[in-house]
């Protein structure tokens, strides 16, 4: 017996000892990122990834069926072809959840012509109308451009009054929020700048659209991304890569860039981002679309988007 009580004591020793070890090895372990389905955050893909030349039904069943759960469109004016977009998305289940402005390049909206800020205007409105009529939440708007004829403080004043006194009243009435994005566009040069500039306006319906791929030339991704914290209302993917010894440089496949993509994974989840994320990558078939999804869900489930 007493040898047997023994034997008892020391298995219990040895469990309780597993057992510690177990539990150091799992505070040790980087915990696995939950699915979609968990986090929120749900994978998109621009509408100009997709073949040009279907209808907009195959090209939304074509998404779909690489794995992708929303599309972001972009501007369109054909009423007919709003419509169509619009049954596309119904028929499929494939949410449209933001819209991309087409006139912000040519016609900017800090533009010191009233003309050229009109039609930017109405450009914007009709992005919003589509917005509404499709169930997205959003517009990206590339608020200004900075350049030899526009200073950099006249394109901010501008931009914000032409937001502020022009599309917000808009943007509120259809609920749909104006998503700002940083871009090459020698304007909002750092997360701080872009962070108060959003907040000046002091709006639900004024957010960041935060571009992954955009600021890699010069920043980190997942610093802007820690400092416009719930700023953010949308996230473009892509990569980059920059060779600095010969000054060159391109936009790659993501997860075969500069971009360190698992620790952009764990500046989202540090400032708890639920939306969607869309890939704005090239065009291709069926597989190639395949395989930009697979790269995002590993993205998203903390990994490295590309496999060793």
């Amino acid at each position: 017996m007493k040898d047997r009580r023994t034997f008892l004591k020391t298995l219990a020793a040895v469990a309780a000892a597993g057992s510690q070890v177990d539990r150091l090895q799992a505070q040790q372990r980087p915990a696995a990122a939950p699915p979609t389905s968990v986090t929120g955050i749900r994978k998109s893909c621009l509408i100009n990834q997709l073949p040009r030349e279907l209808p907009y039904a195959e090209r939304f069943a074509m998404a779909k069926a690489a794995g992708f759960e929303a599309i972001e469109m972009q501007t369109v004016t054909a009423t007919e072809q709003a419509a169509e977009i619009k049954e596309a998305s119904q028929k499929t289940g494939l949410r449209i959840h933001s819209v991309m402005n087409s006139a912000h390049w040519r016609e900017p909206m800090s533009s010191a012509d009233p003309a050229v800020v009109n039609r930017s205007v109405q450009g914007m409105e009709t992005s919003l109308k589509n917005a509404a009529l499709w169930g997205a939440d959003a517009v990206l708007l590339v608020p200004g451009v900075v350049d030899a004829a526009n200073p950099y403080k006249d394109v901010w004043t501008r931009s914000q009054r032409a937001i502020r006194e022009r599309l917000l009243p808009m943007a509120k009435d259809l609920k749909v929020v104006i998503a700002v994005e940083e871009v090459w566009n020698k304007f909002l040069l750092s997360p701080i700048e872009f962070a108060r500039y959003v907040d000046e306006f002091d709006s639900p319906f004024i957010k960041a659209y935060f571009d992954v791929g955009n600021v890699v030339l010069f920043a980190f991704p997942q610093d802007w991304i820690r400092t416009l914290g719930p700023r953010i209302v949308k996230i473009h993917l892509k990569d980059f890569n920059f060779d600095r010894p010969n000054g060159r440089f391109s936009w790659k496949p993501i997860g075969e860039g500069d971009i360190d993509w698992v620790e952009v994974r764990r500046a989202l989840n540090d400032i708890g981002y639920r939306g969607y994320v869309t890939t704005e990558v090239n065009a291709g078939d069926a597989a190639y679309l395949k395989d930009v999804a697979g790269r995002v869900d590993r993205f998203l489930a903390g990994e490295k988007p590309v496999k060793s």
